[in-house]
């Protein structure tokens, strides 16, 4: 997951259920109906400093929830390479938020790989490996957790608190992981539609050696991410910044 000029997740994107300043799994229930955010499109400034080499770049993200299901569309491109990513997780929305059932990433010079949520056998299954996890509930993949964390954050929002600590099981291109997030206080933050409060989430790493990422996700935005930094342990990083918000 690390971006060395193949990991371009770190260019998307790329929070709790009932908050309260302790571990909280997002397969518990945040309310009778998750509140999802609305349909938009999302468009990013890139900054970023690769090898001592400092690149920008532009995302766009297309995000469509309705009538029980969601999807997510998104492309990024980087200057000089063009565009280096393309991504969509698609699946069910149910009292819980997102269902995810297929998450397809297109990477740089690589071909396409796919997740898939078997729901029947209560698998995940990756077209890249061998390697399956059973599916318990709340499991998301790379694309998914960021909207299942605004979910969360609108459903309850009085329960967002600063210190709590937020677990959720990805899936990634060839297997899955439990992450964990804690919840920041609200910054204010510039963006390219102006200053703008929004509350930090940091994805805490394992090791001195995992890559740090920090979502800030904007109540006066529906709770969108509003930008995303990817770090990694020698210095290098990836920002995000919103530029523009439409809805269709």
């Amino acid at each position: 997951m690390k971006y060395k000029a193949s990991s371009a997740f770190s260019l998307l994107f790329v929070t709790s259920m009932l908050l309260v300043p302790s571990t909280q799994v997002l397969a518990q229930k945040a309310s009778k109906t998750a509140n999802i955010p609305p349909s938009a499109d999302l468009t990013y400034a890139i900054s970023a400093v690769q090898k001592g080499l400092s690149l920008n770049g532009n995302a766009s993200l297309q995000w469509r929830a309705d009538d029980g299901r969601y999807s997510i569309a998104s492309e990024t491109r980087a200057s000089i390479v063009g565009k280096i990513l393309e991504s969509k997780s698609e699946g069910r929305i149910d009292s819980n938020g997102l269902v995810p059932q297929t998450s397809v990433e297109k990477r740089f010079r690589k071909e396409a790989t796919t997740t898939t949520f078997d729901r029947e056998a209560n698998v995940i299954r990756f077209s890249a490996s061998d390697q399956t996890y059973p599916i318990k509930g709340g499991e998301q993949d790379r694309n998914s957790v960021i909207w299942q964390l605004a979910t969360i954050a609108r459903s309850t929002p009085a329960k967002f608190k600063s210190g709590s600590t937020v677990s959720a099981f990805v899936a990634g291109q060839k297997n899955a992981e439990p992450w964990s997030f804690k919840v920041g206080k609200a910054e204010n933050i510039k963006t390219g539609i102006g200053d703008m409060s929004a509350v930090k989430v940091s994805k805490v790493a394992g090791t001195d050696k995992d890559q740090k990422i920090d979502l800030w996700l904007a109540p006066s935005q529906n709770w969108y991410p509003v930008r995303i930094r990817f770090s990694e342990p020698d210095g290098d990083f990836i920002e995000q910044t919103i530029s523009k918000i439409t809805t269709p």
